[in-house]
């Protein structure tokens, strides 16, 4: 039989989660984080305290109780679960498009800057091909003069290569917006990208590997290249906030600028892992260009269709 005093000691905890419960319902279901602590450790005490009571035929009344009490305790938990779901599902389905368009203009200029730099490495290339030798080195530029293209080792390792195109991609993702401190360092690296894809756009259609090149690029590079455009974006967003405050202090400016920046940055997480999925398993495959040249269509599509779509999700809130 329970003792009374094992009883006295017991029934304060229960007390104390049925306040943290009641609490979380007058607030609609939001706690500090040490308080969600407790009531997860209150949580685990009471089931073990109700396995305790069960063995007591004449406890029957305080089952019932801690019974009701960890359902109560169990669908908050479960509620949370899925509120925390529907925050992320808002956040890429609504907020993220919307954000986007908020900082259009800085995309539109990390776009101008790719652009200027594989124009540039383009004319460079073609009017001077040793150009293209020092660039991008005496060993792809002998890949490139044998006609053969550097990608198909990844056809026999493709979860591997995939893997490692998705890291590097995101890892490039981070630098443009880390370099955004300094605000010459993104502009610096959306240049020099855009650079490399004109110097070996330049060279591979010297070398008569044009189709084999945008037929393997284009799959992939209709996602990773906005992708990295709005980490540079998300980049000079912080240093706008940084070195153009405007009427706010410097410090506030930086840390709105900067809340915008990291919540573009975190978008394109999904957008780099597709990307490098598509470029490890597909892009370098013997499948028709005119094939690989409508997925790229598609999928540029539907990310244009996605970054200017106004669709909302409804909130509700949890009683």
């Amino acid at each position: 039989m329970i003792s009374r005093r094992w009883l006295s000691k017991r029934t304060a905890h229960w007390q104390r989660l049925e306040q943290l419960l009641d609490a979380a319902e007058r607030r609609l279901r939001t706690l500090s984080g040490q308080e969600l602590q407790e009531l997860a450790f209150l949580y685990r005490q009471t089931a073990s305290d109700l396995a305790t009571v069960n063995e007591d035929r004449t406890s029957a009344a305080t089952a019932a109780y801690l019974n009701h009490l960890l359902g109560r305790c169990h669908n908050f938990l479960y509620a949370a679960q899925q509120a925390e779901g529907k925050r992320i599902l808002r956040f890429f389905v609504t907020e993220y498009p919307r954000l986007f368009r908020e900082c259009l203009p800085m995309f539109l200029l990390t776009a101008g800057l790719f652009a200027a730099g594989a124009l540039a490495g383009w004319a460079t290339a073609a009017h001077d091909p040793s150009f293209a030798h020092r660039f991008l080195g005496p060993q792809m530029m002998d890949i490139i003069d044998q006609r053969k293209m550097w990608t198909e080792p990844v056809i026999a390792v493709k979860p591997l290569a995939s893997s490692f195109i998705t890291t590097n991609n995101i890892s490039v993702a981070f630098s443009a917006f880390a370099l955004g401190v300094t605000g010459i360092g993104t502009i610096w690296l959306m240049v020099f990208n855009g650079m490399m894809v004109g110097v070996i756009g330049a060279a591979t259609a010297k070398a008569g590997m044009a189709l084999s090149l945008w037929s393997f690029v284009a799959p992939h590079g209709v996602l990773e290249i906005p992708a990295i455009l709005i980490a540079g974006a998300a980049g000079l967003e912080l240093a706008r906030g940084l070195l153009f405050p405007g009427l706010l202090p410097r410090r506030e400016a930086l840390v709105a600028a900067g809340s915008r920046a990291v919540r573009l940055l975190v978008g394109t997480i999904p957008i780099l892992l597709a990307a490098g999925t598509i470029e490890g398993f597909f892009s370098p495959t013997h499948a028709a260009p005119g094939l690989k040249f409508a997925l790229a269509a598609v999928l540029l599509t539907a990310l244009i269709l996605y970054l200017t779509s106004r669709v909302t999700i409804a909130t509700t809130k949890d009683s």
